[in-house]
């Protein structure tokens, strides 16, 4: 057989998904196993929606569609994104995708060149990197640190800038930590992206799930909206994940250029799915508030919970559906030399599924904590039984 490309080396992976096929393995064994591996709502999507997609396929609308996206839903992307950020947008800044995550290669490929420097979060969602690598250009880490609330360091990200940097990635709120930025760090980022002329890439898909303060969007600063481009989408805000539907917000020119980009990979997003993501604007938005209360109520739970967990730390994330908690010293009481094997073990020996913080990237290297994170995108008495199982599994050191 003739050898694979090269550049395959430089494609990741997500750990959750790897993750989630040894917690089927167990489960087809009869094992009960509390997954708080995989970042997606437990919630269905809303009927509406449901119906709308539905009535879509009924009516035909199963061919092609402009590879931007069909006029009904950009107009209602940039009516309903430009209400949450305070802009006015208009339907020619934003292309439609099957998924938020053709976005992020998309605009590293319409905005940077092979050789170029890439900043971006670490801990962070791992296709970043992957997708930095793919696209030619030389990923460079900002760490989040905990002392800071895992907040992005703009002194730190100063410090990264070369006469290399072409485009800098922010991810608010925040997947690993739950963590969301403060005005005073985006206005800081966005005095760097000025002075030396830089794009970043937004990335917002979590932008309506906030609990304790307003949802902020760099793009919304001043000199920030024409070097900006905004990933957002319907998987997380309206439990849709399947659907695969999302966008991006961008200057026209990009957005023109990322349009050609998805003519030549994938022709167009579904049309049926692009209709019934109208509805999911246009419609009730009570199924999303109630999500978020319910999210903001574990939260709260899990917090708790895992800080009566021996050896366990974790402060309040205020958004996403993620907690971040620090296990260095639960990994020394059950005998593991790192999250990695606390977390493998912990789903062999007591059936509860975390993500080491390897999944997000290699840690900084005077980095000397370790660090699991858990979805709470499950119901709160799996959350309490699951947390009491791994209580236990701890306070016995680690056997089953």
């Amino acid at each position: 057989m003739p050898a694979r490309a090269t550049r395959m080396d430089a494609v990741g992976t997500e750990t959750a998904f790897e993750v989630l096929a040894q917690v089927k393995r167990l489960g087809a064994t009869g094992r009960k196993v509390y997954n708080f591996a995989i970042g997606e709502p437990d919630f269905d999507t809303p009927d509406s929606i449901k119906q709308a997609g539905i009535a879509a396929i009924r009516e035909n609308h199963t061919h092609y569609s402009p590879s931007a996206g069909i006029a009904p839903l950009r107009e209602a992307i940039a009516r309903h994104a430009g209400r949450l950020r305070g802009l006015s947008l208009s339907p020619d800044e934003v292309v439609v995708t099957p998924g938020a995550k053709p976005i992020i290669y998309y605009t590293l490929l319409a905005c940077v060149d092979p050789g170029d420097e890439v900043i971006y979060p670490n801990p962070g969602f791992p296709i970043y990197e992957s997708a930095i690598r793919l696209a030619g250009a030389v990923p460079v880490p900002v760490y989040l640190r905990e002392e800071r609330g895992f907040a992005f360091d703009p002194a730190e990200l100063a410090e990264r800038i070369t006469d290399r940097t072409r485009l800098v990635i922010l991810n608010s709120p925040h997947n690993p930590t739950g963590g969301v930025l403060g005005a005073d760090v985006l206005s800081e980022v966005a005095r760097l992206a000025i002075e030396h002329d830089l794009w970043v890439l937004s990335d917002e898909i979590y932008s309506r799930i906030v609990f304790d303060r307003p949802f902020s969007s760099i793009a919304s600063l001043p000199g920030m909206r024409e070097r900006t481009v905004i990933l957002d989408g319907f998987s997380k805000t309206y439990a849709m994940t399947g659907w695969r539907l999302g966008y991006g917000i961008m200057p026209v020119p990009i957005a023109e250029a990322v349009a050609r980009l998805v003519t030549n990979v994938e022709s167009c997003t579904a049309t049926f799915t692009q209709m019934a993501g109208v509805a999911a604007l246009e419609g009730s938005q009570e199924p999303v508030r109630e999500m978020v209360a319910e999210f903001a109520a574990r939260r709260d739970l899990v917090v708790g919970l895992l800080n009566e967990v021996p050896g366990v730390r974790v402060g309040v994330p205020a958004g996403a559906f993620y907690v971040f908690p620090n296990v260095t010293e639960a990994c020394r009481r059950v005998g593991a030399p790192d999250a990695r094997t606390f977390a493998s073990r912990l789903l062999e020996e007591a059936g509860v599924a975390v993500l080491a913080r390897t999944a997000f990237g290699t840690p900084a290297p005077d980095e000397d904590q370790q660090f699991v994170r858990l979805s709470y995108a499950a119901s709160r008495e799996q959350l309490r039984e699951g947390i009491l199982r791994m209580r236990r599994w701890v306070e016995r050191g680690g056997r089953a």
